[in-house]
Parts: structure tokens; C-alpha cells; sequence
């Protein structure tokens, strides 16, 4: 029995390439040249297939005669195939690390965004929670008992700051102008914000509210500029509100105290409005 590694069969190989070459010498074979990388064309290859099949045959008869010849790995190549084994078994542990690692980020990334759902969720509820509290306190601010109170230390002052609120939030500028008026009482800065007070249910189509607040500006009629225009405003409301004997008194108590100095358009208002009203 004849053993053979595999390096060896390769050069069994090649030697038969050799002789099939057609009679090189040995001084031939062992010529510097013989390193020379070979040009594989289809010649070649055709060549070492023929070769190949010629060796096989010699391998075959030699099994037929009782003499079989064994192909044995050679110990570097056992070698080499057992570190190969190694670095595919360290590979699949490697990519079994790599799917560990993707189904932990997976299951990460799930519970991540259900807590930033969970977030949002909360935060919603939060604004709204904030929302409905904002909204209780300034209802409980807005329907406060009115108390006296002066921001400033002046009514002048405290009357300025209510209608500039006005412009800004007119629900607590109202509220501040009724705090002018108890803070303030029988004064002109009182008068005043009783007039607007009245021009804002007016603004709100309530005359009927608005009466008794131009009625409060006008007590004991006083001599200043807005008291001309406020006259006329309650006489319009108390027409609005089917009161045609208080609207004739109010029209005359603008003839009789504002009208002198009222403007142009004030008179031809209340005349107007006079003749409208059916005022004799």
C-alpha cells in the first residue's frame, strides 16, 4: 500500500505534466526558469485535465493490482482545517452575539417608544390639567367679592392702570374698574369707571345692565367732559329698554346742563334720538 499526502499527489501532478511535456531534461527541470508563474491557456488546461485523467488511471490500475494507493492530508493542512473550524465556530458565535445584541436593541427601541408615548401621553395631560386649573383660578379671581384696593395709592393712578388692562384682559380690566369704584367712591375717577363700565355691557348687547352704571357715572350730574356723550348713552339705553319717560327725562337733562357746550354731533345726536323717541 502506498501512501500519499496531498502536497505529494500535487507533485505527482505536476510531474506528469513534465512528461507530458515531451522529453525535458532534468538539467531543464531544475533551470531557475522553472519559478516562472505559467500562463494558463486553454492549451494548458487542457494539458493538465489529460494529465490529471492519466494519473487517475495509473491510481486505478494500481488499486486493481493490490497495491492501492491512499491519499493522506497532510499535517499542516489538518492544521489549517482545524483553525478553520475554530474561526467558524468563534464566526457563529459572533454572529449569534450580533443577533443577541439586534433583539435587545429591538426590544429597547420598543420600550423606549412606548415611554416617549407614555410622555406625551402625560404631558397632555398635564397642559390640560394646568389648562382647567388656570381656568378655575381666574374664574374664582373674576367672581371674587369686589374689595377696596389701590395698586398705586392714587384713584388717577388706579384709573389709568384699569384702562390700560382693559386693552390687555378685559375681563380683570372691568374687575379692576369696579375696584376703582370702591376704592374710590364719589369721586370723578369713580364717575368714570361707572361710564365705562356701562360702555362695556353695551359692547356685550346689555343696555338693560348698562342703565344703572351710566346712571351711577351721572350722579348728581356732574360738570366733566364725558358726561355730555354718557348722558346720551343712557338715554339710548333706557329706550332700548322700553323706558320712554326716563329716556325724554334723560335727553332733557342733556338740553338743560351739557348741550351748551356739547359738540355738533352730541346735539344732533339727541335731537335725533328725541324726535325718534316721540319726546315732546
Amino acid at each position: 500500500m502506498i501512501k500519499l499526502s496531498f502536497p505529494r499527489l500535487l507533485a505527482l501532478t505536476a510531474v506528469g505534466l513534465v512528461l507530458a511535456g515531451g522529453g525535458v531534461s532534468v538539467a531543464q527541470q531544475a533551470a531557475p526558469n522553472i519559478m516562472q508563474p505559467i500562463e494558463w491557456d486553454k492549451r494548458r488546461l487542457d494539458q493538465l485535465d489529460r494529465n490529471v485523467r492519466r494519473l487517475e488511471r495509473a491510481l486505478t490500475q494500481r488499486n486493481a493490482a493490490g497495491q492501492p494507493v491512499l491519499v493522506e492530508p497532510d499535517p499542516e493542512v489538518v492544521t489549517l482545517q482545524g483553525q478553520f473550524g475554530l474561526l467558524s465556530q468563534r464566526l457563529e458565535d459572533l454572529e449569534a452575539t450580533v443577533r443577541r445584541i439586534n433583539g435587545d436593541n429591538e426590544r429597547l427601541t420598543f420600550q423606549l417608544d412606548e415611554a416617549q408615548r407614555d410622555n406625551a401621553a402625560l404631558r397632555t395631560r398635564i397642559v390640560d390639567a394646568e389648562g382647567r386649573i388656570e381656568k378655575l383660578e381666574r374664574a374664582a379671581e373674576l367672581n371674587a367679592p369686589i374689595e377696596a384696593n389701590s395698586p398705586t395709592g392714587d384713584a388717577g393712578r388706579d384709573l389709568a392702570a384699569a384702562v390700560r388692562l382693559m386693552g390687555e384682559d378685559r375681563a380683570r380690566g372691568a374687575r379692576a374698574l369696579e375696584t376703582v369704584v370702591v376704592t374710590w367712591p364719589d369721586t370723578p375717577q369713580a364717575r368714570e369707571a361707572n361710564s365705562r363700565l356701562g360702555d362695556i355691557r353695551v359692547s356685550a348687547n346689555d343696555k338693560a345692565g348698562a342703565v344703572a352704571f351710566y346712571a351711577a357715572a351721572l350722579k348728581d350730574w356732574p360738570r366733566i367732559g364725558w358726561a355730555a356723550d354718557t348722558t346720551l348713552k343712557l338715554a339710548d339705553a333706557l329706550f332700548a329698554t322700553d323706558r320712554k319717560t326716563q329716556g325724554c327725562a334723560a335727553l332733557a337733562e342733556f338740553t338743560r346742563r351739557y348741550a351748551p357746550s356739547a359738540s355738533d354731533p352730541q346735539k344732533a345726536r339727541a335731537a335725533q334720538m328725541k324726535t325718534a323717541g316721540g319726546c315732546s
